[in-house]
């Protein structure tokens, strides 16, 4: 026997029933889920980078019931069920793409139409942008969530701010910037200006930002790849310090980074 999805709203109504429920899942609120939400997204991302596809089933299960669990609080406080949010998303996706379902129904005719990504991500900018007039949005920022990570809400910004032709037109202006930033940035440095050094830093990490979507480099995926980098030549540093038998306070930094220039040739 296999569960389905109705077996899952099930469960969870019972867990949040007030007669023999769990008293966890009876205490929880909209806002004392968003940090396991949170969690559960990033395992999810963690799980696909180590490329650990035996565990994804069970880290995607989790991020499911994040969303159950935010439509059943809000079936219990009248707002709406599980069923609105698909058919809310459904619509949505048939909305946005015209060049699959021309005739905006689910199992309607099929498009004979063939466009390239390119023409797609217009359709797809310019469908998001009337949507946002609908709700009477006609700031050019609004719905950016404040609360999306500061470097993937940098990127959004870059990216709204261009739609609108406020946007450097080549890679080598943006390289001129982070350059200038990084003057800003020692001038602070020297004046040992704390807030002056924070926002100068600020602006040159926006910079990088930039740089990276003139580029085609996912920021967020380039900084993690680089994290993962760090630590598998630190840990190939840790190796050696822990064979020599010697303490880390008996090693230089110059043999430390001797350590670290033999994992770069070890390919780590």
């Amino acid at each position: 026997m296999s569960y389905t999805l109705d077996d899952l709203l099930y469960l969870m109504s019972r867990l949040r029933d007030p007669d023999g429920g769990c008293p966890w899942d009876l205490e929880q609120t909209f806002d004392s889920i968003v940090p396991h939400t949170l969690e559960e997204v990033y395992e999810v991302v963690d799980t696909i980078e180590r490329r650990d596809w035996t565990h994804l089933q069970d880290e995607l299960g989790d991020l499911l019931f994040q969303v159950v669990f935010y439509a059943r609080l809000a079936q219990e406080e009248n707002r709406f069920d599980f069923s609105q949010i698909i058919d809310q998303l459904v619509s949505k996706l048939l909305r946005r793409h015209p060049h699959v379902f021309p005739d905006g129904e689910l199992r309607g005719v099929r498009s004979t139409e063939v466009v390239d990504q390119q023409q797609v991500n217009r359709n797809w900018e310019s469908i998001k942008q009337d949507e946002r007039q609908a709700k009477s949005r006609d700031r050019v920022l609004d719905e950016i969530p404040q609360a999306l990570p500061a470097l993937n809400r940098a990127l959004k910004l870059q990216k709204r701010a261009a739609q609108v032709g406020f946007d450097w037109d080549e890679a080598d202006k943006v390289l001129d910037k982070i350059e200038e930033e990084l003057a800003e940035l020692r001038q602070a440095i020297r004046e040992q200006d704390h807030d002056a050094v924070r926002d100068e830093m600020g602006d040159m990490l926006f910079a990088q930002v930039n740089l990276c979507r003139h580029l085609s480099v996912e920021p967020e995926q380039a900084l993690r790849g680089t994290n993962a980098k760090f630590e598998r030549r630190f840990r190939h540093i840790e190796d050696q310090v822990k064979a020599s038998g010697r303490p880390w306070q008996a090693f230089t930094l110059e043999e430390l980074d001797q350590y670290w220039n033999q994992a770069k040739l070890k390919g780590l």
